[in-house]
């Protein structure tokens, strides 16, 4: 069976953007011009096909990003739809790793804000080409000069602006597209009516200008561009336009179009700089792997004669089955396929391929190099594994988390939800790599750790509606972080006799301070002669679990770097068991040595807030220990604040801010470093207090 589209006419892109840009709202749109829906579904009115799930439609946001496929022009797109929300960083993060292109949406009044450019830089990470759609243009404050400013300043990118708005506010009508130096201008309210004309008479000059501009910024991508225009001689449209192709997808320049999507206006525009600009698999640099056990690079090209290689990049827990998403990177997979999980060295057999439209699904009988599908019958395969012909193993790329930074206490209500509720936060962490459950060592208290209070509001409502189980839910609170100070030496023995037999270890471990973001790194300094390998993966063990419990008050030991210098062993009585808890003991002695320290999640917070209550909204913040980091007028009376507040200072801060702006103010909150706690907390939190 061949494939319906030729992979040169594949487009898998991402709708990314800060909260409320309308991301959603364009994909819906997106989704009716293609002929995919005969309606237009609305996120005020609860109908969307992205936002399928109830949580989604009662909050009026996207939670989890949802895949969706559809045709225009003779090529395929596969869309996901990602959230704008920090909470839901998550879906944006693994989303973006296994998409080839994006599609950036800036709301035209608040221009970047601080989502976009978390966004921004997590597409970045992964080299991914986009092209922008400043949407909103019919909004009073509405700037598409002012966004693609602050395009060029926030994100240090390079755009090249390709429509200037006919009309503005209220009177935007269309737009003018500066290559073609035509006129398209919307005569209906559903969009489908639409006139192709000169430009405005009051626009000449203007798009004259901006013509030049943009052909300049193009012709410097390409060297025969730049000698044909400094010859003076003509460069056709076509010419102009896969240069600009061939620079979008290499991230020098950034397409930029701008539209109403709500009022369906410039979406199908967007769809066409979709096909023109972004890259189908083959445009792309081909995927690179190692083999999991010579540890040698491997490339596999984009295309269905190689052999099969594909990266699990969500798993969803079904009504029907659970669900393994994957990009396919190369090959082709049929039902009935017995497939490598190359990265847990396991086995798996493809029971179903499905086509996902949403939360709707259609059988496929093959998916091919450059396809996004669901696989059914997957039981050992998560999130960041890799799929593979099980003769010639390749482990892709994981995909990097961010860890959690808040925690509730959680118990069930009675006996029989105990089972239920087990069986539900498995399955809930399953499908989401920045959910975690434990268990606190002190309490003995079951934690669910989360992004945020939404993330884990959002999480437990799902707990009670999708499974049934009802459970006592705690305040939140914060994860704290220790570290140390200063480098220092611990040493620790296990010598005694325990059941029958003597145990003999010595380990001796010297600890020191890395700078923040390093996580724990683990050197053996020693030889084989004086400890053999298997001792030394002993004592790594027993380190990596006193990290995780801390010193200080039982939160995760972070930035520290830990080298086994000394220990001896006896041939007869050593065990790896006995050089765990060795390690484990000399890792606490050095730690406590070290004057360790707590660490707290300081927030990135921006508000939105009219002028009148700017005043109220920062003397809130300072009452909250937060540090104003920046303050720009958004329009004429609207103000947007920047700050760094302690996360143990916000809870609860959404309520207080629309009492105080009396529901008009808005914020977005986003995790952005650890920060050393003052004495008088750290002693509340090490004595169990709350802060």
């Amino acid at each position: 069976m061949s494939r319906d589209y030729p992979l040169e006419k594949i487009r898998n892109i991402g709708i990314i953007a800060h909260i409320d840009a309308g991301k959603t709202t364009t994909t819906e749109r997106i989704l009716f011009y293609t002929g995919r829906t005969h309606r237009l579904g609305s996120v005020d009115e609860g109908t969307t096909v992205t936002d399928w799930m109830e949580q989604e439609r009662d909050r009026g946001i996207t939670i989890t990003s949802a895949s969706v496929t559809c045709y225009w022009r003779d090529h395929q797109i596969n869309i996901i739809d990602t959230p704008g929300h920090i909470d839901f960083t998550a879906e944006v993060q693994r989303s973006l790793r296994v998409l080839d292109g994006g599609v950036v949406i800036f709301d035209a009044v608040a221009g970047v804000e601080p989502q976009s450019e978390t966004v921004w830089h997590q597409a970045d990470r992964y080299n991914v080409p986009r092209i922008c759609f400043v949407n909103k243009m019919d909004r009073k404050g509405a700037d598409l000069w002012r966004t693609v400013d602050m395009i060029v300043n926030r994100l240090g990118a390079n755009p090249a602006v390709l429509q200037l708005p006919i009309g503005i506010e209220d009177s935007f009508q269309g737009v003018v597209d500066l290559l073609q130096q035509k006129a398209i201008i919307y005569r209906d309210d559903l969009g489908t009516e639409r006139d192709i004309t000169d430009v405005p008479a009051d626009m000449v000059a203007q798009v004259s200008e901006c013509r030049e501009s943009l052909v300049e910024k193009i012709v410097e991508t390409s060297e025969r561009l730049t000698i044909k225009y400094l010859d003076g001689e003509d460069i056709t449209h076509g010419e102009l336009q896969e240069a600009l192709r061939q620079a979008t997808i290499r991230g020098e320049l950034i397409p930029v179009l701008c539209g109403a999507a709500f009022k369906n206006k410039g979406v199908q525009l967007l769809l066409d700089a979709i096909v023109d600009y972004l890259p189908s698999p083959v445009d792309i640099p081909p995927v690179k792997g190692i083999h999991p056990k010579t540890g040698e690079e491997i490339v596999r090209q984009a295309s269905e004669s190689e052999t099969f290689a594909a990266l699990i990049f969500k798993i969803v827990s079904d009504p029907y089955g659970r669900l393994a998403y994957a990009r396919v990177y190369s090959g082709k997979l049929r039902p009935g396929d017995t497939v490598q999980n190359a990265t847990k060295g396991r086995k798996e057999r493809v029971g179903r391929l499905l086509r996902m439209y949403a939360n709707r699904r259609e059988d496929m009988s093959v998916v091919y190099a450059g396809d996004i599908a669901a696989l059914v019958g997957l039981k050992q395969t998560f999130t960041g594994d890799t799929l593979c012909d099980p003769t010639h193993p390749i482990v892709l790329e994981d995909i990097k988390f961010p860890e959690p930074v808040v925690a509730v206490a959680i118990e069930p209500r009675t006996q029989a939800d105990q089972d239920r509720m087990n069986e539900a936060l498995q399955r809930l962490a399953e499908e989401d790599p920045t959910f975690q459950v434990k268990t606190d060592e002190n309490t003995g208290q079951m934690l669910i750790r989360g992004m945020g209070e939404l993330h884990l509001e959002v999480l437990i409502d799902r707990m009670f509606r999708e499974f049934g189980v009802g459970a006592h839910v705690g305040r939140p609170r914060v994860d704290y972080r220790e570290t140390i100070t200063k480098k220092a030496r611990g040493e620790g023995d296990f010598i005694r006799q325990t059941g029958g037999r003597n145990h003999y270890a010595v380990v001796v471990l010297e600890v020191e301070p890395l700078p923040p973001g390093q996580g724990v790194k683990f050197i053996n300094a020693v030889s084989e002669e004086s400890l053999p390998r298997r001792f030394v993966g002993a004592v790594e063990a027993g380190v990596q679990e006193s990290v995780e419990s801390g010193f200080l008050a039982g939160y995760p030991l972070v930035d520290i770097q830990v080298t086994l210098v000394g220990g001896s062993f006896n041939e007869e009585e050593s065990s790896e068991l006995a050089f765990k808890i060795a390690g484990s003991i000399a890792f606490r002695n050095a730690v406590s040595q070290a004057e360790p320290i707590l660490l707290e999640p300081v927030m990135a917070v921006g508000v939105v807030v009219p002028e009148e209550y700017t005043g109220d909204v920062i003397s809130d913040l300072a009452a909250r220990d937060a540090r104003i980091e920046n303050m720009e007028r958004r329009t004429d009376n609207v103000q947007f604040v920047e700050a760094s507040v302690p996360l143990a200072k916000m809870f609860g801060y959404a309520t207080d801010l629309r009492s105080i702006t009396q529901g008009r103010g808005t914020f977005t909150m986003e995790f952005d470093h650890y920060s050393q706690v003052s004495e008088d907390v750290m002693k509340k939190v090490v004595l169990g207090g709350r802060r």
